[in-house]
């Protein structure tokens, strides 16, 4: 393994950096240092999903239990229902083996959660970055201050907005997607007592609502998926009136108890849903992306958080393999050539999801959109949340062990 002296930066103090030198330190054992442009961390105050495939990343991080405790586990499945509530099908969000049962997380929680793991001497705050530099031998950070540090490697975990993504020569145009989406929390204290504990989606008129519990039931997370072409004309998101959003889902075509949620939230703001096509290459010799940096992707299947940690786990593993700060590169490309597949995959499978949801394409048809939906359930069991990221990353590292000696 390379030596503990060994010195990574990692741009960007969001869930997946801050999962990245987790991983790095713990199991690579290298020296991680964290950049973040803003005065703090944080997130805007809206919820995540933590699904089973990345849960049992963090369970081998030995960071699992403390983010179920500030999370909320639901009562039992998920489920999708028409404008008008009746339902569609049933939302298995647990794997096969039922260890792991999704997690709704308050964003803010999720970071406070990971940043205790980190230490704090290692995260730099009010760090912008003007570029990333290969040198003969290592990375220098220019910082826009006029500053610069030189190490051993970089990982860009800076979002869709990436600027190491530059670094490795990826110039992706992002995407709109046709919708935006209003998001926020509710105190669950203004619910009905007989609100279910559990996430609910409401379909129709091409837009769709969403809730689920965060913060040991105290707050329900909500997200609503409307058409608007507002982000092609000014700002990508900001705040929102409620009442715009409740009009989104006014009338006697949808469920009265989701006007009655609608009614409880007190705040909202929206955001432009973007995405882009799969990179060709996420390294460039001692700089690797990670995260949205590497393969933004829409909401709708809650793995954008989740590819992340995912990617922490597969790098660490590649890393710790490195004998020399020399192998660094290799590392990255073995990283890279085992998550782009299964992140691109992810990426398409966002956006079908989306059209489903909204009734979208071949989806206007609702009798194949109700039976594709009962199919999914299944498949992200299987192809979801059963994946095992370590058990990959080591089943392809010990094929690229035999690749090289034989």
């Amino acid at each position: 393994m390379v030596s503990s002296t060994t010195r990574i930066a990692v741009v960007g103090g969001g869930m997946g950096g801050l999962t990245a030198a987790i991983a790095l330190t713990r199991i690579a054992g290298v020296q991680v240092t964290v950049f973040e442009q803003a005065s703090k961390l944080g997130e805007v105050g809206a919820g995540v999903t933590v699904a089973p495939n990345a849960q049992r990343v963090l369970d081998r991080l030995g960071v699992l239990e403390q983010v179920k405790r500030a999370g909320a586990v639901p009562d039992g499945h998920g489920v999708y229902q028409d404008a008008m509530g009746n339902l569609v099908t049933d939302a298995a969000w647990e794997d096969s083996g039922k260890q792991y049962r999704n997690i709704g997380m308050y964003r803010p929680d999720l970071i406070n959660v990971l940043a205790q793991e980190v230490d704090p001497e290692t995260i730099r705050l009010n760090q912008r970055i003007a570029s990333v530099q290969a040198l003969d031998a290592g990375v220098r950070i220019e910082l826009e201050n006029g500053g610069h540090e030189d190490f051993d490697a970089v990982v860009g975990a800076d979002g869709i907005h990436s600027v190491v993504r530059k670094s490795v020569l990826q110039y992706p145009e992002p995407v709109y997607s046709g919708y935006i989406v209003y998001r926020g929390v509710v105190d669950a204290s203004l619910l009905p007592d007989d609100w279910r504990m559990i996430s609910q989606v409401w379909m129709g008129n091409q837009r769709h609502f969403m809730c689920y519990p965060l913060q040991n039931r105290k707050l329900f997370n909500f997200v609503a998926g409307v058409p608007s072409d507002r982000p092609l004309n000014g700002p990508w998101s900001g705040p929102a009136e409620v009442s715009e959003l409740a009009a989104e889902f006014a009338g006697e075509d949808w469920d009265p108890r989701l006007q009655r949620f609608i009614a409880a939230i007190e705040k909202t703001f929206w955001w432009g849903l973007f995405d882009h096509e799969p990179l060709t290459n996420w390294s460039r010799g001692p700089i690797t992306l990670l995260g949205d940096a590497a393969h933004t992707m829409l909401p709708h299947q809650g793995q954008g958080v989740n590819q992340a940690i995912e990617d922490s786990m597969a790098l660490a593993i590649f890393l710790n393999a490195a004998e020399t700060t020399a192998d660094i590169p290799e590392a990255f490309r073995r990283y890279t050539s085992v998550r782009m597949q299964r992140t691109a995959i992810l990426q398409h499978g966002s956006r079908r999801a989306g059209a489903m949801f909204d009734a979208q394409y071949e989806f206007a048809d609702l009798r194949k959109r109700d039976a594709d939906l009962r199919v999914g359930r299944d498949f992200r069991r299987s192809a979801v949340f059963d994946y095992d990221a370590q058990k990959v990353a080591e089943k392809a590292l010990t094929r690229f062990r035999k690749v090289q000696f034989a």
